[in-house]
């Protein structure tokens, strides 16, 4: 399910330069990043990343944010000037570099708790509302239409710059916005089927779908990417023939969401280009849109006439009508947080730091649903999930490696 991941300005009027409007749509769509979901999209891929000023003011600005608005909101757009060499004076004083590091570990502190906390919430709700109401479609519709009225209201309300619509942009954003319907309906139907530790193990294989498609639409990677793709193969393989909730369904719709997400990548890196001026909360936002759209008219196609026996058969078991109500809120509230705050630390950390984040957010993921839900798991399971994470690790390095000595042969150049 995509990610994603939240990525406005503050009231605040400090300048930022316009680089970040081109790096944040790069990070949302570029399939060595890594789910995204910005928009990861919730991505463990590492993605190109541009040279970043350590001023002071900047890192006042991305503190203040945090604190401010928390939720990604922006009262008014920053000025996007670039700012000279003479404003930055943090540059020429050490010691105002080393008083912004507490700074800067409680911001990390702050977005990555954030991060994990709407994660977990997400998939529990979610979970637990399929437990009881086994409509993946229905579910996965209305979480698109949570996140749609909720950047609806952004846009109106100008808490968050609304992007120049064109015919062209709306163009360029049907195959993107296809393939991430595909990804996200697939995972819940995933998630409806089997316990959510073992999607979460199978989409972690992502990346082996990455470097197979863009290998044959002509990129080159170096060994150690391709080798650090055969953990997480094996890792996955073994998680999946000792599952003990395993169910070919399930199976098959997290591999489906796997292919669904780094089509979108690939296709949006592709189609998008000239649209860079876009940044990335406001692409995830149509992208949401388009989707709910595609999506809604084949959910009343594919289960529509067992809604209604559905919803009273799931009111029974759980009794009362507001907590099934809470429940499926939750789920399609922290669904859109979740994916807005991994925007927001793309925008505010490093790749490299992003893709272990990632990483690190599905092992909390995976062990909290497990205690939760009490989930059985055998040791084998364990070891294969561990070692598919592992793999996910490696990969993020090599792949963090590879755009570092990429952007620095740019830069040469």
């Amino acid at each position: 399910m995509l990610a994603l991941n939240l990525l406005p300005t503050s009231g605040v009027t400090f300048s930022k330069s316009n680089h970040n409007y081109l790096r944040r749509t790069t990070l949302l769509f570029d399939p060595n990043q890594r789910n995204p979901h910005y928009l990861s999209f919730n991505s463990h891929k590492s993605t190109p990343v541009f040279a970043r000023s350590p001023n002071a003011t900047s890192q006042i600005f991305l503190f203040n944010r945090i604190f401010t608005h928390p939720l990604g909101l922006s009262p008014r757009p920053t000025s996007q000037i670039p700012k000279s060499s003479s404003e930055t004076p943090a540059e020429s004083h050490p010691d105002a570099i080393e008083a912004q590091k507490p700074n800067k570990n409680l911001q990390l502190a702050i977005i990555f708790g954030l991060w994990y906390f709407q994660n977990i919430v997400f998939n529990i709700y979610n979970k637990k509302v399929l437990n009881i109401f086994p409509f993946p479609w229905l579910l996965a519709s209305f979480q698109l239409f949570v996140g749609s009225i909720w950047m609806l209201f952004l846009w109106s309300s100008k808490l968050q710059p609304c992007p120049k619509i064109s015919r062209p942009f709306i163009f360029a954003l049907l195959g993107p916005a296809l393939f991430h319907t595909i990804g996200h309906i697939s995972a819940c139907v995933s998630f409806s089927k089997v316990a959510v530790s073992f999607t979460h193990v199978i989409k972690s294989s992502e990346p082996v779908f990455s470097v197979v498609f863009s290998s044959f639409l002509g990129d080159t990677y170096p060994l150690k990417v391709w080798l650090s793709i055969l953990p997480i193969v094996l890792g996955c393989s073994l998680a999946a023939i000792t599952e003990v909730s395993f169910n070919f369904q399930g199976l098959w719709g997290a591999l489906i969401s796997n292919i669904g997400f780094v089509l979108r990548n690939i296709y949006s890196k592709r189609s998008l280009q000239n649209f860079k001026e876009v940044n990335g909360l406001n692409l995830y936002g149509w992208i949401t849109i388009i989707s709910l759209l595609y999506l809604f008219p084949v959910a009343v196609f594919v289960e529509g006439s067992q809604w209604v026996p559905g919803y009273h058969k799931a009111i029974e078991t759980i009794g009362k009508k507001s907590t099934f109500y809470f429940w499926v809120l939750l789920s399609g509230v922290f669904y859109h947080l979740y994916n807005q705050s991994s925007y927001q630390a793309l925008d505010d950390i490093s790749p490299l730091t992003f893709s272990v984040g990632n990483t690190m957010k599905r092992v909390v993921v995976i062990v909290s649903t497990v205690l939760v839900f009490r989930n059985p798991v055998r040791p084998l399971n364990a070891l294969g999930s561990a070692i598919a994470i592992l793999g996910t690790f490696l990969y993020s390095q090599a792949t963090s490696k590879k755009a570092a000595k990429k952007i620095e042969g740019e830069k040469r150049d």
